[in-house]
């Protein structure tokens, strides 16, 4: 039980600070002067398309590859 009583004090000390420092942390990091365009740009996300969803990625590249086979073969 001494073992069980000495980590549980260190925790309750030692482990609330270390808490209580990373919440500063976060909410210091969350708030600095820069990162209001990240989260401007995070909260739009979700309205970019609203006309029609993005193609994806690899059907531009098959889209170009197709354009390019054309042109070489007509």
């Amino acid at each position: 039980m001494e073992i069980y009583q000495a980590l549980r004090t260190f925790a309750d000390t030692w482990g609330l600070l270390v808490l209580f420092l990373f919440f500063v942390l976060m909410i210091i990091w969350l708030f600095r002067p820069g990162a209001r365009k990240l989260h401007d740009d995070a909260s739009r996300q979700i309205f970019r398309n609203e006309d029609r969803p993005k193609p994806p990625e690899d059907a531009k590249r098959h889209d170009a590859r197709d354009q390019t086979k054309d042109r070489s073969n007509g």
